[in-house]
C-alpha cells in the first residue's frame, strides 16, 4: 500500500509555495539572494529564510536551470543568479500548469457575460432585465444585449 506523507503543519506547504515565488523573481531577471529575500518581504509581507533561498538556488544551479555570475559589491563579490534558457522554459511550463490549476479552481464560481460570453473574474455589471438579474462584463455589453432584445421584439 502506498501512503502519502502528510506534512506536520501548513508551513511545509508554504515552503513549496515560497519556492514558486523565488522562481517568479528569477523569471523577472537576474537577482541576488538578498534581493529575493527583500522582494519576498515587500510583495508578500512575509519573511523568507536565507536557509530556504540559498539551498534552493544551489539545487536549481545543479540542475542547470540557473547560473550565477559574481558582481562586485563593496569588499566582497555577490552572486547574481539568472535562469538559463532551460530554466526559462521550465518556468514557462510550470507557470502554465499553475495557471491551469487556478483556472480549474475558480472557474465554477465565475459568471459568464450574457452578451459576449466572457468569463467575469471580478467586477462586471449587473442589470435586472425582464425581472431577472443578468450579469455582464461591462455596461457596453448590457446595452448591446438590451438593444438586440429590443430588435428581436420588433
Amino acid at each position: 500500500m502506498v501512503t502519502k506523507e502528510e506534512p506536520e503543519n501548513i508551513e511545509e506547504y508554504l515552503s513549496d509555495f515560497s519556492r514558486f515565488y523565488i522562481l517568479t523573481f528569477l523569471y523577472e531577471g537576474p537577482v541576488h539572494g538578498y534581493s529575493i529575500i527583500n522582494r519576498f518581504k515587500r510583495r508578500l509581507g512575509k519573511t523568507i529564510s536565507p536557509s530556504l533561498v540559498y539551498p534552493f538556488l544551489e539545487q536549481l544551479e545543479k540542475r542547470g536551470l540557473v547560473k550565477h555570475t559574481l558582481e562586485p559589491v563593496g569588499d566582497k563579490p555577490r552572486k547574481v543568479f539568472e535562469l538559463t534558457e532551460e530554466g526559462k522554459e521550465a518556468c514557462t511550463r510550470l507557470f502554465k500548469r499553475f495557471a491551469n490549476l487556478v483556472s480549474i479552481a475558480i472557474e465554477p464560481s465565475l459568471e459568464i457575460c450574457a452578451h459576449c460570453g466572457t468569463r467575469i473574474y471580478e467586477g462586471g455589471h449587473r442589470e435586472v432585465i425582464n425581472g431577472k438579474e443578468t450579469a455582464f462584463c461591462c455596461v457596453h455589453c448590457a446595452n448591446a444585449y438590451k438593444q438586440e432584445a429590443d430588435e428581436k421584439k420588433r
